[in-house]
């Protein structure tokens, strides 16, 4: 916690509490573009996740009050754990009387479970989250598991059943200008730790170049290293108007339907976009089409790779991630095993030999050029004055 970005009450003022601006938004993606440093967030968002948890503690909140609960107890998701173990107190399940009671920039004081008005109305009042509580509740939460696992495997079936010749013969995958047949395509993700996996890519993208897909806010994240896009994938809910003007390719996630809420802001800024209808996230629309277009190999950042990082999204359609990743199959690789594997095409010992080829061809330049005599003789010169000037301090 950074005291300088928020002000709390000292002993003997009246009443104690820390008291900042509440910033409220019922979805915690969108709240996080608005927060400063000190501010209150207000959000609602049951099983808070690990990206969310991620995000608020980036943003430098002073508090975080929850109308919802943090932990409902049908899996153990990580954002309360990441939160309270990051120093930022948690006001759990106040209910969601506080988004009537509460605006946009009110000043607020938060003390223990409550928050007050500064006149000293109780506006909300829920329970306040520690290490301990925290801990207790996740292992409430891993004995629901079973059941999870049970509606995750339902999930996976309803997905095969809805988008099975999309998965098994890529029927309604829309053609694209990008060509990536036979192409390493780095498909990113503004996800779990993906600015270390595109630091430790650095020298693989470098050397390789792959094509790359920005997933929606990851084409803003491929930007910040100085990367730019190719393809840019997604419903574009999270993606920077800078980024879709980069000149990448776009295309439009829509819903089975055919319905795309993102469509319009992206003909608004006068871009003509490809438009891609299937179930599942934004992630697997970009490795579908990466591999039906003939990709050679996907390297995946910021994506999910493990049950519990499916299970910590809280959506029946993360689901749709698993089979895309079987659909896929060998050619799809996590960053970090990319980043662990990789060793430069260039052996060391080569590099050795180069340095002391050219040392070699200095050498001989030196005894065989005119240039190199004239050297020779400048040297010979300053090394005897350098040689008298010794013996002179000796």
């Amino acid at each position: 916690m950074r005291l300088a970005t928020l002000r709390r009450t000292r002993a003997g003022d009246d009443p104690p509490g820390v008291v900042g601006p509440v910033r409220l938004d019922r979805r915690t993606k969108t709240l996080t573009r608005r927060l400063r440093p000190g501010d209150i967030a207000l959000i609602d968002h049951v099983d808070l996740d690990r990206l969310a948890a991620e995000a608020l503690v980036a943003c430098q909140v002073a508090v975080v009050v929850n109308v919802a609960p943090s932990v409902s107890g049908r899996y153990p998701n990580l954002g309360p754990s990441i939160l309270v173990a990051a120093g930022v107190p948690l006001i759990d399940d106040v209910g969601p009387e506080a988004f009537g009671q509460l605006r946009e920039g009110d000043q607020v004081r938060v003390f223990q479970d409550t928050v007050f008005a500064l006149d000293g109305r109780v506006l909300a009042k829920g329970a306040e989250q520690s290490v301990e509580s925290v801990a207790l509740a996740m292992a409430d939460a891993r004995e629901g598991l079973s059941t999870q696992l049970e509606a995750f495997a339902s999930n996976t079936m309803e997905y095969l059943r809805r988008e099975r010749d999309l998965l098994l013969d890529g029927v309604g995958v829309p053609d694209i200008k990008t060509n990536l047949e036979g192409r390493h395509v780095l498909v990113v993700v503004r996800g779990y730790t993906y600015r270390e996996d595109l630091v430790a890519l650095r020298h693989y993208v470098r050397e390789y170049k792959p094509m790359l897909i920005g997933v929606d806010g990851g084409a803003d994240a491929l930007l910040e290293r100085g990367l730019k896009p190719h393809l840019i994938v997604g419903d574009m809910d999270s993606v920077s108007d800078g980024a879709l003007r980069c000149g990448a390719e776009v295309v439009v996630h829509a819903y089975r339907d055919g319905t795309a809420p993102g469509l319009a802001r992206v003909q608004e800024l006068g871009i003509t976009p490809v438009v891609f209808p299937a179930a599942g996230t934004s992630e697997d629309v970009a490795l579908l089409l990466a591999d039906d277009k003939g990709a050679a190999l996907i390297v995946a950042v910021g994506t999910h790779a493990t049950l519990v990082e499916f299970l910590d999204k809280g959506r029946a359609g993360m689901a749709s991630t698993f089979l895309t990743r079987l659909r896929v199959g060998g050619k799809l690789v996590d960053a970090k095993g990319v980043s662990r594997l990789y060793r430069s095409r260039i052996p060391v010992t080569t590099l050795i030999l180069l340095v002391l080829a050219t040392a070699i061809a200095f050498v001989v330049a030196l005894y065989v050029t005119p240039g190199g005599a004239l050297y020779r003789e400048y040297f010979a010169t300053d090394w005897d004055h350098f040689t008298r000037w010794i013996h002179g301090l000796l």
